[in-house]
């Protein structure tokens, strides 16, 4: 089935003149990156924006959403008075999908149990005229890539993994739901002009190495954050060693270094690989404007002089890596792993292996894994430790289950799931441990933060590409190098692994399987889309409270975060995604993943009203009833990690005015301030330590809110003095117009 073509046809269409008129005002050669944000520009640029530093706007070609994150965006556009998306846009159901006994129970588990919300959103997609994908059919990322990513398009999506598509050379960004409503509602979609950090690959990947080693080292090199407010874009002849999929793999994670998204140069590998899905005719007219679709052949020559960071990797030097637990930056290769795991006392028993996901479920992806696995059969080998294997689109799991390599990973113990994100995103009923119990797991996915996978602390969880998982589980236990290390079978035979290989797509083409799809009908207008106001899973909203046009005096410090807090922590997944359509019930989960730097506890922390210790949403529920403001204190880096939006709407409706912090990640501080929330730093990161739990604090500075003007943060101390410290923040005029409003969506409601 070929989407949009007549839409990428016009695009294409236009893409040559519009860069004539972009090196017109560069007069310089360009990156790819440029490229494809000049040609998007919601009107035209007339002057050079200046990276990191210029808020643009642009137009991008399509918006995509899942269903956890798509009820609120889908609510919120709801309220916007639009009678259709002014750009082609999909929701697809993949996250509300609990993995427990294998694929058939647990999607008839999920029909069941979560048809309120698969109907609102199958009734709201119909009346705005949005494609629909069933549950089952596929992990957004994947059908994504298989169906509507275009070389040199833009789109952006409401998941943080949405650069997936950046494997088809498509500028991809993740974004909060916010966000999704302003493009679908025609309005210019706003981003601080990026940096560009060039990744110049030389040489081709061999032996045990895959295109995951590329994004884990790289994680390693940038750290969680080191890509924030970038783009990182591959170039190099080793770019054109790496499969489509294998690109899309490196692009997925690159939310896992804070990068605005990732990209690769267009090439042939993307051409076979739109062939190979069905859209010859994409891959005819993108060969026809190339040009378009590469950096210049002087940035190639000369990437100093045109990025603002240059990362060189040989990839025939390049090693496997293993990364975690608990961060995706924290990187081990494979040689040093073993001596890694007892110098740090991590649990060595394998637990579970892990293959699938959006990041690593490619026909490659299992072919290469299924390599691995036929070796086992050979010499009497089976998995050590349970194994699962979660494919990422039906059109996937039909195509690996007709050429064998399903029943080969069944063979050697693998239990297949459903076409979702399963244990990825938190969607995981496991019953062999005990919680708090620590044990190891391994898998291909993309992010481990503690709890991220079963809502367990003591899981240390390992991020690893799928043949290396297969390795593992075969040995079960972590001190193990299958490019050196024998394992031995039942017979005492032993046997020495050789490294995998596999096609890099279908000799005899994909099998759509059940696709999934659900066009819109043609009287969508006539739908009716009805939310009971008894339901505990969805809930329509009220528009949050304007400013009132003062200072904001005599606030409480709700919780000063201790380290590392996520979206994971501020708005965790697993049981809690089942109110995503529901602010209220789900703020009852706000921060309970924080530590308090007051008392290192979870979750808890001193009600100032009463004196007693409480959890955190329940004392938010109380000082919101009594009429009393308050912040969040936090560290560096606040908000990483998923795009959800809840993050920032919970401490909203729950009566939080600002959260302070020395660094925000990327998509959390838009997402604050799309919700009317003061998203600030400390000018002085030390002045974090200055914060007391007993503080009232004022925020000074609001009635002259402008950009580049610092605010005051004045510390009431309870033994009766006070301090004064700056704070900073990135609002522009119209951001400052959102807070003013009370939110992003007030204040277009206020000017449509």
């Amino acid at each position: 089935m070929l989407f949009d073509f007549e839409t990428i046809k016009k695009i294409y269409h236009e893409m040559p003149e519009k860069l004539r008129a972009a090196r017109a005002l560069n007069n310089r050669p360009m990156t790819l990156t440029e490229k494809i944000l000049y040609t998007h520009a919601a009107s035209p640029f007339k002057e050079i924006p200046v990276r990191g530093k210029t808020y643009t706007d642009f137009a991008p070609d399509r918006v995509a959403m899942q269903d956890a994150t798509a009820q609120m965006a889908l609510l919120q556009f709801a309220s916007s008075g639009k009678n259709k998306t002014a750009v082609p846009t999909t929701v697809h159901c993949d996250h509300l999908i609990l993995a427990e006994t294998g694929a058939k129970e647990d999607l008839e588990r999920a029909n069941h149990d979560s048809k309120e919300v698969f109907d609102f959103l199958h009734s709201i997609s119909n009346k705005f005229g949005i494609g629909f994908w069933k549950p089952g059919a596929g992990i957004i990322h994947q059908v994504v890539l298989e169906n509507y990513a275009f070389p040199g398009g833009m789109m952006i999506g409401t998941d943080s993994h949405t650069p997936n598509a950046g494997g088809l050379a498509m500028l991809a960004v993740g974004v909060g739901g916010a966000d999704a409503v302003d493009v679908m509602a025609g309005i210019p979609w706003e981003l601080k002009f990026p940096k560009i950090i060039g990744v110049h690959l030389t040489g081709k990947m061999q032996g045990w190495t895959s295109a995951k080693d590329v994004i884990l080292h790289v994680a390693g090199i940038l750290t969680v954050k080191g890509g924030t407010g970038a783009i990182i874009e591959y170039f190099g002849d080793g770019a054109q060693t790496i499969s489509c999929t294998g690109k899309g793999t490196i692009c997925n994670m690159g939310a896992e270094i804070g990068a605005t998204t990732s990209l690769f140069p267009y090439d042939s590998r993307m051409s076979d690989y739109l062939r190979a899905t069905g859209r010859a005719e994409v891959a005819n007219l993108a060969n026809k404007i190339t040009d378009c679709l590469v950096p210049d052949k002087e940035v190639v020559k000369d990437p100093y002089a045109f990025y603002d960071q240059v990362i060189e990797i040989d990839l025939s030097s390049l090693e496997p890596y293993i990364n975690g637990p608990y961060s995706p930056d924290r990187a081990w290769k494979l040689s040093d792993f073993a001596d890694a795991v007892i110098k740090n006392e991590f649990p060595e028993k394998l637990s579970v292996a892990l293959i699938g996901s959006c990041t690593n479920s490619s026909y490659e992806d299992i072919e290469r894994a299924a390599s691995v696995a036929k070796q086992a059969i050979k010499y009497g080998l089976k998995a050590k430790c349970p194994l699962t294997i979660t494919p990422g689109s039906e059109q996937i799991r039909a195509t690996i289950q007709r050429d064998g390599q399903l029943s080969i990973l069944e063979s050697i113990g693998g239990l297949v799931l459903a076409n979702a994100c399963g244990p990825c995103i938190g969607q995981w009923k496991r019953h062999d441990v005990n919680f708090g119990d620590k044990n190891s797991i391994l898998t291909s996915y993309n992010r481990n933060f503690s709890g991220r996978n079963d809502a367990n602390p003591g899981t240390h969880s390992f991020v690893a590409s799928p043949e290396i998982v297969i390795a593992f589980s075969l040995a079960g236990h972590l001190a193990f190098n299958p490019m050196k290390d024998t394992l031995t079978n039942d017979k005492g035979q032993v046997v020495k692994l050789v490294p995998p290989h596999g096609e890099e797509l279908p000799k005899n083409g994909f099998d759509q399987g059940d696709l999934g799809y659900v066009p819109p009908s043609e009287d969508s207008h006539q739908t009716s889309v009805i939310v009971d106001p008894k339901s505990t899973r969805l809930q329509l909203l009220e528009p949050f409270k304007p400013w009132e046009g003062t200072d904001l005096e005599n606030l409480r410090v709700l919780v000063k975060a201790q380290g590392k807090c996520t979206t994971d922590h501020i708005s965790p997944a697993g049981k809690w995604l089942k109110f995503r359509g529901h602010l209220d019930n789900i703020s009852d989960n706000m921060l309970t993943g924080a530590v308090n730097a007051y008392r290192e506890e979870i979750g808890r922390v001193s009600n100032l009203l009463t004196g007693g210790v409480e959890a955190i949403p329940s004392v938010a529920r109380a000082y919101k009833k009594a009429g009393i403001g308050w912040v969040v204190i936090g560290e560096e880096n606040y908000g990483e990690g998923s795009s959800r939006e809840h993050a920032a709407m919970e401490p909203r409706h729950l009566g939080g005015r600002a959260i302070i912090v020395k660094s925000f990640a990327r998509i959390h501080e838009t997402n604050l301030k799309k919700q009317g929330i003061l998203a600030l730093t400390f000018k002085d990161p030390a002045n974090y330590d200055k914060i007391k739990e007993d503080d009232v604090l004022t925020i000074k500075g609001l009635k002259t809110f402008a950009h580049g003007v610092p605010l005051t943060l004045v510390i009431h101390h309870a033994d009766g003095t006070e301090e004064q410290v700056m704070l900073n923040h990135t609002y522009n005029h119209s951001q400052i117009e959102w807070f003013k409003a009370g939110s992003a969506l007030n204040y277009l409601n206020r000017n449509i």
